[in-house]
């Protein structure tokens, strides 16, 4: 299986496209088949990237604010027009469902053209000055500025989205942007890069990309000349990089084992529904995919049966066909280390469990005792856990048990119950009556404790990426 790139080849440093220093095999997971070969950058060219967007940064700020709204619609449209290119690509880079690699590019269309109509909100507001006696007679108003070069960097479950909530509100904002992909998945987010640079509305520079290994990584978040790092990815490496990158700035959205209530009021059908629609998206290499299921003891039994009834619609296959839902993830290493956590966990296995090919068959594990990995630590597979709770007390502090808080929902009728979990949940989000892995790309996204810092959806990371400048003024 080979891919013809539709970008130049080398990486995007500087004014072009510079040879890179070595190639690496992207493989589809699928069947271990090369998809092509993908350049890799190294620690000087990362360096060579830092300089070069730090020189382009003042124009990059002066930029008129239609010239940043060009570029993203331009980017949007082109996108647009060759979205099923793009998502025959992130099949073959990722191994995730067609299904799901649909949504990823509407979902990155979304954004920009999201990002393009914040561009014209990016203002700020006059101050009454004279609130003290020693400021009458001052005007004040402040503005927002670009907080300077932004390193971007991203997961390999959905490059080209993850990569579009770095890069746009970057542009937006007025902001230089790096951008460093997974090494498995950096096709997608290379093509994305050049509809932004053929633009014509940007200094090219001002949209960079460098792939490669961890050194790649530390050369550019350790530059204390960089405005802000944003990250996506597991939590062990976000809180590797905001030590290495302090005192700058830096936003995380990192991991989580997102936890779906069902009330004994609820309606089960619907909540079974959503568990198999929320839990085996993207082969379960979503963080905030159904993780963990609390279940009022009074409907336990039947709704343990109705889920169990429902997994066998959720077909395993090749991603490219439109039925698949689950296929194999992103690498063999990750195969082992999801069947090694269920293995471990002494719990029991309702359904799945085993491997299906080079799948792991869609899971469902009851009895899963404190402690277990499977609980506690986000699995990113195609496996839901159910738990009993006595009453939703108890399913409240059980999701708040955890370390992680990135999303989370409750099944039920009662919209007592949906304001306390609303009100109770400690997460960056609590959905009502919808899986948690619900995300409105213009949505403030983000997490809290170990789930990260910061918020995402473009009028929210425009803000993350600029700083207030205060004027005062006193006419002569």
């Amino acid at each position: 299986m080979t891919f013809q790139a539709e970008w130049p080849a080398g990486l995007p440093v500087g004014d072009g496209w510079v040879e890179a220093p070595a190639t690496s095999d992207v493989i589809f997971p699928y069947d271990g088949s090369v998809v092509t070969r993908a350049p890799v950058g190294d620690a000087a060219l990362a360096a060579r990237a830092v300089d070069e967007a730090l020189a382009v940064a003042p124009a990059m700020a002066a930029l008129p604010s239609h010239a940043r709204r060009a570029a993203l619609t331009a980017a949007h449209d082109a996108l647009r027009e060759r979205r099923e290119e793009f998502e025959r690509l992130l099949v073959l880079e990722t191994g995730k469902p067609l299904a799901d690699c649909k949504v990823e590019v509407a979902r990155t269309v979304v954004t920009l053209a999201t990002a393009a109509e914040e561009v014209a909100r990016l203002h700020g507001e006059t101050v009454p000055l004279d609130l003290l006696p020693s400021g009458e007679g001052l005007i004040g108003f402040w503005t927002r500025r670009p907080i300077g070069v932004v390193v971007g960097i991203t997961g390999f479950n959905y490059p080209l989205l993850l990569a579009a909530h770095k890069i746009a509100p970057a542009v937006a904002a007025g902001c230089p942007v790096i951008v460093k992909p997974a090494p498995a998945t950096p096709l997608a987010t290379l093509w994305l890069v050049h509809l932004l640079r053929s633009s014509g509305a940007l200094p090219p520079a001002a949209v960079q990309l460098v792939t490669g290994d961890v050194e790649v990584g530390r050369t550019l978040v350790e530059d204390r000349r960089i405005g802000a790092v944003s990250f996506t990815g597991s939590a062990a490496a976000g809180h590797a990089i905001a030590r290495a990158a302090a005192p700058t700035k830096v936003l995380l959205e990192l991991g989580s084992n997102a936890a779906l209530v069902v009330a004994a009021d609820a309606d089960l059908e619907a909540a079974a529904d959503a568990v198999v629609r929320g839990g085996y998206y993207a082969s379960g290499q979503a963080c905030i995919s159904v993780q963990r299921v609390l279940v009022e003891e009074a409907a336990h039994e039947e709704f343990l049966t109705l889920l169990a009834e429902r997994m066998k619609d959720v077909t395993v296959g090749d991603p490219r066909s439109p039925h698949t839902r689950v296929a194999p993830l992103i690498d063999p290493a990750a195969t082992d280390r999801v069947l090694g956590r269920i293995g471990a966990s002494g719990a029991r296995v309702v359904t799945g469990g085993v491997r299906d090919g080079r799948a792991i068959a869609p899971t469902v594990l009851t009895g899963v005792p404190e402690g277990a990995e499977v609980w506690d630590e986000e699995i990113f597979g195609p496996v839901v856990c159910v738990r009993p709770v006595p009453d939703l007390d108890a399913a409240f502090d059980a999701v708040n048990a955890s370390r992680y808080g990135l999303h989370a929902s409750v099944y039920t009728r009662s919209l007592a119950t949906a304001f306390a979990a609303i009100e109770r949940i400690d997460a960056g989000g609590v959905v009502v009556n919808e899986v948690p892995g619900f995300r409105a790309d213009n949505m403030p996204y983000g997490g809290v404790k170990d789930s990260g810092a910061g918020r995402e959806g473009p009028r929210f990371a425009i803000e993350e990426l600029t700083v207030t400048r205060m004027a005062i003024i006193r006419p002569s």
